[in-house]
């Protein structure tokens, strides 16, 4: 018996198959999580599921949310920081450069919406700029030496398949290991 072999082509729009209100928060220990992004949206892509991943950061009192973790192998977030970017933005292929402002990185606590229930002091430089396409299609760039930097950092990292467990200190390692051993089991 014979199969049909279908190819795959990368660049294909993904709009006829995805369902934005089907789209979900993925939680560790998802593969996809790890899976470096490669697919850079359509303007129509962004313009279907930009509004569902607001939604989904917004219900779970998140500040920002990468495609990877709404299971999209899109190179595209969204943040919402209150008290320092008060509007949902879109980030579309967005490239970060990282500024050490002079010092060296700072910890800061973070959680992350796909890894419940972990939160680690994570060292990241102070300031980065990024410059991305934005949903309207426009690009832009941007600066900050605060927690929106910071939010910009973890939210690449998603892009790359890096997750906070793997940025954390050492001496957070039973930590991570004993969140883990709990986590890797579902």
């Amino acid at each position: 018996m014979s199969r049909e072999i279908r190819p795959v082509c990368q660049t294909a729009s993904y709009t006829l198959r995805i369902d934005p209100s089907e789209l979900q928060i993925v939680s560790w220990p998802d593969p996809r999580l790890r899976t470096r992004a490669t697919h850079v949206p359509s303007a129509e892509e962004v313009s279907l599921v930009a509004p569902r991943m607001i939604e989904l950061m917004h219900e779970a009192s998140g500040i920002g949310l990468a495609a990877p973790q709404v299971g999209l192998p899109w190179r595209m977030f969204v943040t919402y920081v209150p008290d320092e970017d008060p509007i949902d933005r879109v980030f579309v292929n967005p490239s970060v450069r990282l500024d050490l402002c002079g010092l060296s990185p700072q910890p800061y606590e973070e959680g992350c919406l796909s890894l419940h229930d972990l939160r680690l002091d994570i060292l990241r430089p102070k300031g980065a700029s990024i410059s991305a396409t934005g949903a309207d299609g426009c690009p832009f760039e941007l600066y900050d030496a605060g927690l929106l930097a910071r939010v910009w950092q973890h939210e690449f990292d998603h892009l790359e398949g890096r997750l906070i467990f793997d940025l954390a200190q050492p001496v957070d390692g039973s930590i991570v290991k004993r969140w883990r051993k709990v986590y890797d089991a579902q």
